[in-house]
């Protein structure tokens, strides 16, 4: 019966039927309707209940590559050397990738979970962890060629080797950082962001033992911490697994493994290889970055320098990616319900976020700029030179922080393909050749290289502002509503 009354939906794709409820919504009826204080109100305390926890997530998964690398680092400069490349390498050939992909969940499930059509969530995020385990294999075998790719690109082949022990040891990592993936935005679209959070939290604090086990009691060295990621990622799955299939507030999302996910891959695949682009076009701009600073004169120096910038920026930019989640669910879910003034005010409500939270993080960062570069060396040299640095770090942190948001926007509106085209505009058309201009042609050196992020950072806030301000919301709902229910599938195709 209930597939009945979610087919007769389809002959009126431009009106949500919202059956529990038992009342039909009419998308053009938010045209006439007034946001008050109450309602801002409201919508403030929702994104920031989300972003808090999402923030944590976020800085604890970043922070286990981190812990392994620091246990690595006690065993000597050139296992230090190639755990740091191998971590390096495996962001840029395989983690950018997955999260880019499954980013397409963040459309899918929250507009189908805003829709109110909770099965769709267990299909998508099924179908997506299918794919996502697919597109892992060629990923596996890339990894296990690290140390060859690695020589062919000229990097030294004492390094190389180690780095690439360490990637073939964390092999069984890749598979693992897929599913968590799919489990987190499964779970974020719902709003279920503490479970989460705790699942983080355990697995971060269990890495830490896990590590000294591996590392310094198995004998297996820097492989040992590799080793010691694996194990840390799939305990965290586990742990979410458990949750999604035990949990009553996953009752209705997950009804259980379903022949539904098999159907649809295309559709699938059209948001995620977008979504992968634009996640993987602006991750590998910063990656060329380090390329780059290794070419300039005191390349000691300049390397170091930009390592500290990129390490700060890297861990300060985990607030407005909490916030880009946190925005991306709220679109998703209110378009999905047919609410396009509550999208659009959720955009609204993030924009004034970021904004603050850009001047307050750059202003601490331009008060502390004497003394931060102490954290990572005693150089006087470097000490002086991150302190020129951090004014323009705060600049590009202010403007990362908006296109973060933005592109959480877009996510939630499903325009993974316009965010990947307005991308590579600006890191490859404008950004690179730009940073090349500054550093080489003009002698700026470091800090010419980073006002070239600066300036496709410019460029890329402009044109997704431009793009954000000129929707129409009424519009886009109606396309949201659209696709959660083309997206389903009819029983008697299933069986």
């Amino acid at each position: 019966m209930e597939r009945e009354q979610q087919d007769t939906s389809l002959l009126s794709p431009l009106v949500q039927n919202t059956e529990q409820d038992g009342f039909v919504v009419d998308v053009k009826q938010s045209k006439t309707r007034s946001i008050g204080k109450k309602e801002v109100l409201e919508e403030v305390k929702k994104q920031l209940w989300l972003a808090g926890p999402l923030v944590s997530v976020s800085l604890l998964n970043y922070s286990l590559q981190i812990i392994s690398v620091m246990f690595v680092g006690h065993l000597g400069e050139l296992a230090l050397s190639g755990a740091s490349m191998a971590t390096s390498f495996a962001c840029v050939t395989g983690f950018n990738l997955l999260v880019g992909m499954a980013s397409a969940l963040d459309t899918l499930c929250g507009q189908s979970y805003g829709a109110k059509q909770y099965h769709m969530l267990g299909i998508h995020m099924q179908r997506a962890m299918l794919i996502l385990m697919i597109v892992s294999i060629p990923l596996a075998i890339i990894w296990a060629n690290t140390r060859s790719i690695l020589i062919f690109f000229g990097q030294d082949t004492e390094i190389s080797s180690e780095a690439g022990n360490y990637a073939m040891s964390m092999l069984p990592c890749l598979f693992a950082y897929g599913l968590l993936q799919c489990l987190n935005r499964f779970l974020q679209t719902q709003n279920i962001v503490f479970p989460m959070m705790l699942s983080s939290g355990v697995t971060t604090l269990l890495h830490f033992l896990i590590c000294w086990i591996m590392v310094f009691k198995s004998g297996l060295g820097n492989r040992g911490a590799a080793i010691a990621n694996s194990i840390s990622y799939w305990l965290n799955v586990l742990m979410l697994s458990l949750y999604v299939k035990f949990s009553p507030s996953c009752a209705k999302t997950w009804t259980g493994f379903s022949k539904e996910a098999l159907y649809n891959i295309p559709s699938f695949l059209r948001l995620a290889i977008p979504s992968a682009l634009m996640v993987c076009l602006e991750m590998w701009s910063f990656e060329m970055m380090v390329l780059l600073s290794g070419l300039l004169p005191n390349p000691k120096l300049e390397t170091s320098v930009l390592s500290i910038c990129l390490n700060t920026a890297g861990a300060v930019w985990m607030i407005p990616f909490g916030l880009s989640g946190a925005v991306s669910c709220r679109v998703s879910n209110e378009l999905g319900a047919g609410n396009p003034h509550i999208a659009r005010l959720a955009v609204c409500v993030v924009l004034v976020v970021a904004i603050v939270e850009g001047i307050l993080i750059g202003a601490v960062m331009i008060i502390i700029r004497n003394i931060w570069g102490y954290a990572y060396s005693n150089e006087v040299e470097v000490v002086k030179y991150v302190a020129i640095m951090f004014p323009i770090l705060a600049a590009s942190n202010f403007l990362d922080g908006l296109q973060c948001v933005l592109s959480g926007t877009a996510r939630g509106c499903g325009w993974q393909k316009i965010g990947a085209f307005v991308n590579l505009g600006s890191y490859y058309l404008i950004g690179i050749p730009s940073a090349i201009v500054l550093a080489f042609a003009l002698h700026i050196g470091g800090k010419g290289l980073w006002l070239g992020i600066i300036c496709a950072l410019i460029v890329q806030v402009c044109s997704l502002m431009i793009i954000t301000i000129r929707t129409n919301w009424e519009q886009e709902a109606k396309k949201a509503i659209d696709r959660v229910y083309d997206s389903i599938i009819p029983e008697s195709i299933v069986s």
